[in-house]
């Protein structure tokens, strides 16, 4: 067999053209009512979209594996029968408000790698496989990177399969309602290395001028649901000392997650995302509250401390008002340090192809925080407008897109190592 060599040269980078068109057809499924995207997963969108990006691994000439969560894996072979794949992909599946580019640049960032292959002829060692990870964001089905959780061992498939939605329905019957339940089973693959492609969902780039974030750390994760328990009263006859009321307690509650957060600057951040009171009556005193609560950090010591301090001050809280309360953890990551030699290879394609960049640490959770954890990963980010993300408006340049897809197909390239 041929000799590996090392990195592609400078002058061989992907077609932006194709890659922009790919996104923007993309973006047509699924669409929002503001320019986005609402395409959940597991909906009947989510299936559309799972098609056309089959349909576009066939045409690249890939074999695409289908897990039993749903996630799609497209199969470049490389020369060595025997060496591990080198896996690269994000997600399809959006925010119900989504912008175009949040995870689907990262998975049609992969699938433009292998058609620059093919058009250049390029073989690599390695095999190189496009990854479509089901359920990364979380909000239908929580918690957020559910597949790549089960595929890293994190969660359970039974448990996983349980989760319900605002409906009632679960992950599992949805799964199969859509027909994407696969048969191969989950975590059973091996990685020689995974590489994510994203956009910053943050302002530091755009704002420091840099093409590429070369991302070294994660944040780490808490999702703490709250559910506060009073009793339902009429508004206008029920006097103010003899009424028990959970709206009351998700209020000084959300004002206690702003100040803890507060509190543990720098490198620190909580907000409540997700509220809902009950019976939602605009004469009704709500009897239960139920909100979702997101704390993150890089520093696992402020992380806990912030769970902690909350757990301790809504108790207090509850107490104080009469109420009745329950705190169950529904999401949770360590902080991440992803691996030496994938973020050197992502810095050194940068700086052989002459894109400005600088080290970063990803604020959003992601499917490489989990893959991090059994194999060798690593990620590229893009700027974004304003750091605008989660929201209909989120906007990245073709020029950014292409540039960041440049140095994920020299980073994935290098590492399946090119054969002559």
């Amino acid at each position: 067999m041929p000799a590996p060599t090392s990195a592609p040269g400078e002058n061989l980078k992907i077609d932006g053209a194709r890659l922009w068109d790919s996104l923007m057809e993309m973006a047509k499924i699924g669409p929002g009512i503001a320019g986005g995207n609402n395409r959940q997963t597991l909906t009947d969108a989510d299936a559309e979209g799972r098609a056309l990006f089959k349909r576009w691994c066939d045409e690249a000439g890939l074999t695409t594996g289908v897990d039993k969560m749903g996630t799609m894996f497209a199969r470049r072979e490389g020369e060595d029968p025997t060496a591990l794949p080198v896996y690269v992909g994000s997600h399809l599946d959006t925010q119900p408000t989504g912008g175009k580019y949040d995870g689907v640049l990262g998975v049609l960032g992969g699938l433009e790698i292998i058609r620059t292959m093919n058009d250049l002829g390029i073989k690599t060692k390695h095999p190189i496989v496009v990854t479509n990870w089901t359920n990364e964001e979380g909000t239908r089905f929580a918690p957020a990177m559910l597949a790549s959780g089960v595929f890293a061992g994190e969660h359970e498939l039974d448990w996983a399969y349980d989760r319900k939605d605002a409906e009632g329905k679960t992950f599992g019957e949805e799964l199969k309602r859509i027909g994407w339940v696969g048969e191969e089973a989950v975590g059973g693959r091996e990685m020689h290395a995974f590489f994510e492609y994203h956009i910053e969902q943050g302002p530091i780039l755009e704002a420091e001028g840099k093409d590429i974030g070369v991302v070294t750390h994660g944040q780490g994760l808490w999702w703490l649901q709250v559910t506060l328990t009073g009793k339902d009263a009429h508004t206008g006859s029920t006097p103010m000392h003899m009424r028990v009321n959970a709206g009351l307690g998700m209020a000084r509650i959300t004002e206690a997650v702003h100040r803890i957060a507060m509190d543990h600057q720098p490198a620190a951040v909580g907000a409540i995302g997700q509220a809902n009171v009950y019976p939602n009556s605009r004469n009704v005193i709500p009897g239960k509250a139920v909100f979702t609560i997101d704390f993150r950090s890089p520093d696992l010591e402020k992380l806990t401390s912030m769970r902690r301090e909350l757990e301790e001050e809504a108790a207090l809280i509850a107490g104080e008002l009469g109420l009745g309360i329950e705190i169950e953890p529904v999401g949770h990551f360590d902080p991440v340090t992803f691996d030496e030699n994938c973020v050197a290879a992502v810095r050194g394609a940068a700086e052989r192809l002459g894109y400005s960049h600088m080290d970063i640490v990803s604020g959003a959770g992601h499917d490489a925080c989990w893959i991090n954890r059994l194999y060798p990963t690593a990620m590229v980010m893009c700027p974004c407008v304003d750091g605008l993300s989660h929201n209909e408006a989120e906007e990245i340049s073709q020029e950014w897109a292409r540039k960041g897809a440049d140095v994920l197909f020299h980073a994935v390239v290098e590492t399946a190592e090119i054969v002559e």
